[in-house]
C-alpha cells in the first residue's frame, strides 16, 4: 500500500492541528487518542461529582496507571458520540488533560479550553453482589459499557524470569493490587460462572466477553498450562449459555496448532488474539525478550497465520503498542521509518487474514521503559488510518474488537465510518 511520510520536522502537532490536517478522521477519535497518550487529572470539583454508589470506578486491571496508585476513579468516560475513553490517571506534572466540573457537568479541559463534556459509566448491578463463597463479583469480572472482562492470570512468567516486555508493568501492578486492594491472581471456576450468570441478568447491558492474562510457560509444551487455564475458565462461562459457541474472545500467548484446536473444540470461543506488540523482528527481540526467547518473532507471527485456518479470516488478531518501536536507544530513529515498516508488516498479516489493531503507547512508571517518551499524536493517527485502510482493502472485520466491545483502540473506532 502507499504510505505518505510524515514531515521530518521535530515539531509535534497539537490536537487541533492534527484535526485540521486529517479531516477524514473524526475529531473525537483524534481527541480520544490524545487523551490516551497524555492521560487525565481530576480537579477536586470533578472528584466530588464521582459517586461510587452510582458510577463505575476502576476495578481489577491488568495494567497500572501513570500515577502508580489504586484509587476509585472512573473506569471509563464517553464523549457525546458514544466514543469510549479508558482514562489513565496521570500526575499533573506530566501535562495530562484536566477533567473539571463545569456548569454541573464533567468536562475535558486543555490549556483552560473546554473541549468536550463527558459522561461517566453507570456501574453494573452485579458490582454490588458477592459470590456464594463471599468474593466481591466486581473483583472477578470487570466491565466496560458493553463488555465483560476477565483476567485469567494476573502474573506473567516472562516478567517473573526477568524477561518481560519492557513497556509492561503487569507483574508490578498485580503485586500492588494484591497488597493494597486484597485482590487475587486467579479465581475458582465456580465463582466465575456465578458472576457471569449474575452479570447476564442485566438485560441488554453486555454483548461480549473478553479474557486475557499474563503468559504461563509451564506444561509439556510451552503454554500448555496457560491453555488449560483458559479452557477451564471458558467452560465455566459456557455453563451460562445454551449454545456451544457464544460471544467471547481471548488474548493469549501464541498457541501452536494443536493447542488452538483444543481451544476451539473444547470451548465456546469465537475469536482469537495473540499480541505481537511490535511489528519488526529486531525491535521485537529487544523490547519483548521473553517472547523472543520462547518462540521468536517469526514463529509467533506464523502461529497467528495458522490460527486463521481454525477461526477464519478476520477472527484472528494481534495487538500492537503504537510507538514503542521508537523507544531509545535501539528503536527506529524516525517516525517516518517506523510508519512505513509497521504498515508493510501489518499488510503482510492482513493478506493472510490476520487483523492488526493498535493501542498508543503509555509510558508506565513501574515498567523498564519508565523514562521513555510516548509517540506523537500525529504518528498514532497516521498508523490508525493505515490499519483501518488495510482492513477495508482486505475485507477484514473488526466486530469483536470494535468501539462498542473494546474501546481501547482508536484505529478500530474508524470502522464506524464505513
Amino acid at each position: 500500500m502507499t504510505v505518505t511520510l510524515l514531515n521530518k520536522v521535530e515539531h509535534k502537532l497539537t490536537v487541533n492541528e492534527v484535526v485540521d490536517k486529517y479531516p477524514d478522521v473524526p475529531r473525537l477519535v483524534i481527541l480520544k487518542t490524545d487523551v490516551h497518550l497524555r492521560g487525565v487529572n481530576y480537579t477536586d470539583a470533578a472528584l466530588g461529582a464521582i459517586d461510587p454508589a452510582i458510577h463505575q470506578v476502576r476495578g481489577r486491571s491488568i495494567f497500572g496507571s501513570r500515577d502508580g496508585q489504586i484509587k476509585p476513579l472512573p473506569a471509563s468516560i464517553s464523549l457525546r458520540d458514544g466514543t469510549l475513553i479508558l482514562p489513565d490517571p496521570t500526575p499533573i506534572e506530566r501535562d495530562p488533560y484536566i477533567i473539571d466540573l463545569v456548569d454541573g457537568k464533567l468536562a475535558l479541559i486543555d490549556n483552560d479550553e473546554l473541549l468536550e463534556f463527558v459522561e461517566l459509566t453507570v456501574k453494573p448491578r452485579y458490582y454490588d453482589l458477592f459470590t456464594t463463597s463471599g468474593i466481591p463479583m466486581k473483583d472477578i469480572v470487570t466491565a466496560r459499557p458493553q463488555r465483560l472482562d476477565l483476567i485469567v492470570s494476573g502474573y506473567c512468567h516472562f516478567g517473573t524470569k526477568g524477561n518481560g516486555c519492557r513497556f509492561c508493568d503487569i507483574n508490578n501492578h498485580n503485586k500492588q493490587q494484591v497488597k493494597e486492594a486484597g485482590g487475587k491472581s486467579r479465581f475458582r471456576p465456580e465463582d466465575i460462572s456465578e458472576t457471569i450468570r449474575e452479570a447476564l441478568k442485566e438485560p441488554g447491558r453486555f454483548s461480549f466477553i473478553h479474557l486475557t492474562g499474563g503468559s504461563v510457560l509451564a506444561g509439556d509444551e510451552v503454554f500448555d498450562r496457560e491453555l488449560d487455564l483458559y479452557i477451564e475458565t471458558l467452560q465455566a462461562i459456557g455453563e451460562n449459555f445454551s449454545t456451544k459457541k457464544f460471544p467471547v474472545d481471548v488474548t493469549t500467548s501464541a498457541l501452536n496448532e494443536r493447542q488452538l484446536r483444543r481451544l476451539n473444540d473444547e470451548t465456546g470461543i469465537m475469536a482469537y488474539t495473540s499480541d505481537l506488540e511490535v511489528l519488526n523482528e529486531e525491535k521485537f527481540n529487544w523490547i519483548c525478550p521473553g517472547k523472543a526467547d520462547s518462540l521468536g518473532y517469526r514463529e509467533w507471527r506464523n502461529r497467528l497465520v495458522r490460527a486463521v485456518d481454525i477461526f477464519g479470516r478476520g477472527y484472528v488478531g494481534t495487538g500492537i503498542v503504537t510507538g514503542v518501536e521508537l523507544a531509545k536507544p535501539f528503536g527506529y530513529t524516525s517516525e517516518e521509518q517506523a510508519l512505513r515498516a509497521n504498515l508493510e508488516e501489518a499488510e503482510y498479516l492482513a493478506e493472510r487474514g490476520v487483523t492488526t489493531w493498535s493501542s498508543p503507547w503509555v509510558v508506565r512508571p513501574s515498567s523498564d521503559f519508565h523514562d521513555q517518551k510516548s509517540p506523537s499524536l500525529e504518528y498514532c493517527i497516521r498508523f490508525a488510518r493505515g490499519l483501518d485502510q488495510l482492513r477495508v482493502k482486505y475485507g477484514l472485520i473488526i466486530d469483536f474488537n470494535d468501539y462498542r466491545r473494546c474501546g481501547n483502540h482508536p484505529d478500530t473506532d474508524l470502522s464506524r465510518i464505513h
